[in-house]
């Protein structure tokens, strides 16, 4: 068994995939998708759907790594951003050199700040500097650097 992949679902897939790009040096893995068909709404329980996106290689893998899969659909359903607190999935987090050089290139991708940058000692693990944001479409991210 291994884990295969994390999925966004975006209001725009290639605005959302050029940041993860950007802004984490994540690559594609071809093919970008265009997915649909009865076995698409039998599997996922949505009558017509369709998905259309990308998986991108996550930084610090290769080939037959774990992706992010950032896929569109036709039709959503609106939702309130999460806040770090709710139940269930609320954030993904990249270890990093330079948590102030990743800051600053989230905000130029349309990154918005979280909270602050904070650096504090975690007992028996190590000093951590880390923060969280949101990605341009409200994701939650955790970038975290150790010493």
């Amino acid at each position: 068994m291994r884990f295969a992949h994390t999925n966004i679902a975006a209001k725009d897939w290639k605005k959302l995939a050029n940041f993860y790009i950007n802004v984490f040096d994540c690559k594609i893995k071809p093919p970008q998708r265009d997915l649909k068909g009865e076995w698409l709404d039998k599997a996922i329980g949505i009558k017509n759907a369709r998905q259309v996106g990308v998986h991108l290689i996550l930084p610090g893998f290769e080939k037959n790594a774990p992706t992010l899969e950032i896929f569109s659909y036709d039709e959503f359903i609106d939702n309130t951003p999460i806040m770090a607190n709710y139940i269930g999935f609320t954030h993904i987090a990249f270890e990093v050199e330079d948590v102030d050089d990743i800051v600053s290139k989230a905000l130029k991708y349309g990154g918005e700040m979280l909270g602050e940058i904070i650096e504090n000692e975690i007992e028996g693990v190590g000093i951590i500097r880390f923060t969280y944001f949101r990605d341009p479409e409200s994701n939650i991210i955790e970038i975290q650097a150790w010493k």
